[in-house]
């Protein structure tokens, strides 16, 4: 990046639509502080699963003081069922709110060596960042979605049929959509990018053009 001006990207995306990995290019290229905000809620929905009678706001309260972006590194975050749990648990209000203290600190007071922030979940573009300089709405549909998800999964050897990671994320959708607290929706100001006949590299240019043409003004 040639200049230091200072540059937060908001990014809202329904499941396995292409938007972690864009966030990812993006923030390299940019040299951004990244967060993938739905991993956090991954990282709570493993200890529920996990330590079923342990789990209560006060010992997630407790967990969330020493989390670190590291904590998102783990793989069994990307399984099925910790998915499907995310997205109940999501619905905590309670959950929420301390997420999104982490996310907002993330998004506004990261370190200094960085030229921004960049980060991609649900309800970024309108309840974490606001005011950010680019909100995109990353999109593909659903089948699209569900054999890239399925890709991943068979390359961690998870035995998992197509079908069922469709229905997954058809379910996953319906939840994000039609939650009550901080659904999945796209607002005015955000741009649409539809992966499904893209390329990684096609679409990373195609933001990149939309970034550009921002910085440079």
């Amino acid at each position: 990046m040639k200049n230091k001006k200072i540059i937060k990207i908001a990014i809202d995306s329904p499941a396995a639509a292409g938007a972690g990995t864009q966030a990812k290019l993006i923030s390299r290229y940019y040299n951004l502080f990244y967060l993938d905000t739905g991993k956090i809620y991954r990282f709570i929905a493993n200890i529920k699963i996990k330590n079923p009678k342990k789990y209560n706001f006060k010992y997630i309260e407790k967990k969330m003081e020493t989390f670190s972006i590291k904590n998102l590194e783990n793989k069994e975050l990307l399984s099925d069922e910790v998915g499907t749990m995310a997205s109940i648990i999501s619905q905590d209000i309670k959950i929420r709110q301390l997420v999104h203290s982490f996310q907002i600190k993330c998004a506004y007071r990261y370190p200094k060596k960085y030229n921004g922030s960049c980060l991609d979940g649900r309800d970024i573009t309108y309840k974490i960042i606001p005011d950010a300089d680019i909100k995109l709405f990353i999109t593909a549909n659903a089948k699209t979605r569900a054999f890239r998800r399925y890709k991943e999964l068979k390359a961690l050897n998870k035995k998992i049929s197509l079908n069922k990671v469709l229905k997954s994320i058809k379910n996953r959708d319906k939840s994000d959509y039609n939650r009550k607290l901080s659904p999945l929706k796209k607002t005015r100001d955000s741009i649409l990018i539809n992966t499904t006949n893209e390329t990684k590299r096609s679409c990373f240019l195609k933001i990149k053009k939309i970034i550009d043409k921002k910085i440079n003004n």
